[in-house]
């Protein structure tokens, strides 16, 4: 069960949701809990909070006890709704936590349960994965500056004038900088008459590293063999890594069809 409910508050402070039965109950101290009360007394969105911005600061012991306690208080699906949200939002990409955080979750709601000791294991070392991985906001802070950067663009064109801001890219048209992407995949590059060879020699290119002792063998010997003809020149071109200080440059001797 997801919760994007997070901040459904009303303007009296009330939670504009029902709770599900599990989270019911009474606390620590035998008192009947409220609504969005854990176990140990404290409200549930506080801990949710508390979790997310200890998986940031990677704080690995408040990490543990922010999870172990939603999972335990009976609202582990509101726990592994945040934690999946948190290696998209607080994490350097590629991290390998998504997945394991995605493990976990299987394990505690599908082979055990979120009410067993093993449920809460799986919520402790979730929470602990996500805090040893590398943090950062960059998809955050991206969607954030590209948004208003948006913004910026559409209010310039309404009083016809140039951004102040605009986005990396700027236009994409044949021609300019990143002229390589109009092959035969796109519109243009067909009507430019840019096909397999516009795109072995250009499009395929990777870099900066370049490919792979096999796949650089594989590549060159399927365009000596193939019934299009390239010079040598060609296919070390096609071959050769992508300039990391010059990534989108093209040289203009080598043709375009």
């Amino acid at each position: 069960m997801g919760d994007d409910r997070q901040a459904t508050f009303g303007s009296d402070g009330t939670v504009k949701r029902d709770v599900p039965p599990d989270a019911t109950g009474a606390n620590d101290f035998g008192e009947e809990k409220g609504d969005d009360e854990t176990d140990g007394g404290y409200n549930r969105y506080a801990v949710s909070s508390l979790l997310q911005k200890a998986v940031r600061r990677g704080d690995e012991e408040v990490a543990a006890w922010a999870a172990w306690e939603l999972a335990r208080s009976g609202f582990g699906w509101n726990l592994w709704d945040r934690l999946n949200l948190y290696v998209v939002e607080d994490l350097r990409a590629g991290q390998d936590a998504a997945l394991l955080v995605e493990r976990y979750e299987e394990l505690a709601t599908e082979r055990w349960s979120m009410d067993s000791w093993k449920g809460r294991l799986c919520a402790v070392q979730a929470a602990l994965t996500v805090a040893r991985a590398a943090a950062s906001r960059e998809a955050a802070n991206a969607d954030e500056y590209f948004g208003t950067v948006a913004e910026i663009r559409a209010e310039a064109r309404e009083r016809g004038e140039p951004p102040a801001h605009d986005f990396p890219v700027g236009d994409l048209e044949p021609g300019g900088r990143y002229d390589v992407i109009f092959d035969g995949h796109t519109g243009e590059g067909s009507r430019l008459g840019r096909g397999k060879k516009f795109f072995k020699r250009h499009g395929a290119r990777v870099g900066p590293e370049g490919e792979p002792e096999h796949s650089a063998r594989w590549q060159r010997l399927s365009m000596v063999l193939d019934e299009i003809e390239y010079s040598e020149a060609e296919i070390d071109h096609a071959l050769s890594p992508v300039d990391p200080d010059a990534r989108w440059e093209e040289p203009d001797d080598l043709g375009d069809r």
